[in-house]
C-alpha cells in the first residue's frame, strides 16, 4: 500500500462490501468521484475479487485508485462491539485503521450503523475533550438544509455532550455548508423554556449561556421541515425517530405527488408542463443529494451512508469528505473544544 499524497490529495477509504447494494454500486460511486474530482484517490477496502469483478467495465485513472484487501463482512445484525473486536479483517475494521494509521483522511461506509459508530470511537478515536462524536445527518427544508444532531450515536446523552454537539455542529455547517453564524435549536416538545423532559430542562440554560454558539431556543419537530434552525439538537433517540419519521413522510408524499399527477388526462398535461421544475423540487428531498451523515470529533472523519445507499449517495459522501478537509473541520473543532476547557 502506497504512503499518503501529498497535502492537496483526499485520500478517502470506501467500505466496498457494506449495504445493501455492495459492491456494484459502491464501487461505482467511488469511481464517479474520482473521475469528478482530479484531488481523490479512493482505497476500496473489502475482497478482493468482488472488488475487482466490480471494477471491470469502469473507466478511470487507476493510479487513484487502491483496492485493499479485507477477506471479512461484519453483517448488519451482529453485535457491533463483538463484531468489531473479532473481525479484524472486516471492511469497516481495516477501512478506519487506514484512517487511524494516516494513510487515509476518511472513511465512508453503508454498513452495519453499529459498527461503524463502534469503529469510529475505538479505532479511529476522539478528539481531546470530545465527550461524545455525534452523527450529524444533512436533511432538507423549505430554507434550504438543516443538521440534526445527534441522530444514532448517543441515546443517553447529557447537557454537556449536547452543547458540545452544537459547538460542532456550527463549525460544520458554516465551514462545509457555508452558512453565517448558523442558528442552534434545541428539540423539544414545545416553544416554551419549561417544557421538555430533564435534559432538555438542564441543556437549555447552558446553551443559551454558551457564546460560541447562535442559539435560538426550542425548536418542535413540526417546525423543522420549514427551516427553523439551521441546527437541530437533540440525544439520539429523539433524533433518530424524528429522522426516520422524516424520512417516511417525504417518501410517501413523493409517491403520492407521482400518482396523482397521472390520475387524468388533465392532469398529465399539467404534469407535462411542469415536469422539470417538479423534478427538480423533488430531487432535493432525495437523500443521495445530500451524501451520507458525518460522525464529528473524530481524529479523523468518518461518514455512514445509508444502508440502501446507491452510487450517487456514496459519490456525495466522497464529496464531503473532501470539503471537510478543505476546510480543516477537525482542526477548528479542536480548538473550540479546547477554548471551552480553559
Amino acid at each position: 500500500m502506497q504512503e499518503k499524497e501529498n497535502g492537496s490529495m483526499v485520500n478517502v477509504a470506501v467500505d466496498a462490501m457494506g449495504g445493501d447494494n455492495a459492491p456494484s454500486e459502491i464501487v461505482k460511486g467511488a469511481i464517479d468521484a474520482v473521475n469528478g474530482k482530479e484531488n481523490i484517490k479512493v482505497f476500496l477496502v473489502g475482497r478482493q475479487e468482488a472488488v475487482e469483478d466490480a471494477l471491470a467495465g469502469l473507466s478511470y485513472d487507476k493510479s487513484r485508485v487502491e483496492i485493499v484487501p479485507a477477506t471479512e463482512v461484519i453483517e448488519t445484525a451482529e453485535p457491533p462491539v463483538m463484531a468489531i473486536r473479532k473481525k479484524k479483517d472486516s471492511s469497516i475494521v481495516v477501512g478506519q485503521k487506514l484512517v487511524k494509521d494516516g494513510i487515509c483522511d476518511a472513511f465512508v461506509s453503508a454498513g452495519s450503523s453499529g459498527a461503524v459508530l463502534v469503529g469510529g470511537q475505538f479505532i479511529v478515536g476522539r478528539i481531546k475533550g470530545v465527550e461524545r462524536p455525534p452523527l450529524a445527518p444533512l436533511i432538507p427544508t423549505a430554507k434550504g438544509n438543516s443538521l440534526l444532531i445527534d441522530c444514532g450515536a448517543n441515546v443517553d446523552a447529557r447537557p454537556s455532550h449536547l452543547v458540545q454537539f452544537a459547538k460542532m455542529g456550527s463549525i460544520y455547517m458554516e465551514y462545509v455548508i457555508g452558512i453565517r453564524n448558523p442558528k442552534v435549536g434545541i428539540l423539544n416538545i414545545g416553544a416554551e423554556e419549561d417544557k421538555g423532559n430533564m435534559l432538555v430542562k438542564e441543556t437549555f440554560p447552558l446553551l443559551q449561556n454558551c457564546p460560541d454558539i447562535h442559539f435560538i431556543g426550542s425548536v418542535e419537530a413540526r417546525d423543522i421541515p420549514g427551516g427553523a434552525a439551521d441546527i437541530v439538537v437533540c440525544e439520539a433517540f429523539s433524533g433518530n425517530v424524528a429522522l426516520k419519521m422524516y424520512e417516511g413522510v417525504g417518501a410517501v408524499l413523493i409517491d403520492e405527488v407521482k400518482k396523482g399527477i397521472t390520475v387524468s388526462l388533465k392532469s398529465k398535461i399539467g404534469a407535462a408542463l411542469i415536469k422539470n421544475d417538479l423534478k427538480k423540487t423533488l430531487k432535493r428531498f432525495t437523500a443521495s443529494e445530500y451524501g451520507g451523515a458525518p460522525l464529528l470529533g473524530l481524529n479523523g472523519l468518518v461518514v455512514k451512508t445509508h444502508g440502501n445507499a446507491k452510487a450517487k449517495e456514496v459519490t456525495n459522501s466522497i464529496y464531503q469528505c473532501v470539503t471537510f478537509k478543505e476546510q480543516k473541520i477537525n482542526e477548528k473543532i479542536k480548538e473550540k473544544i479546547r477554548l471551552g476547557d480553559e
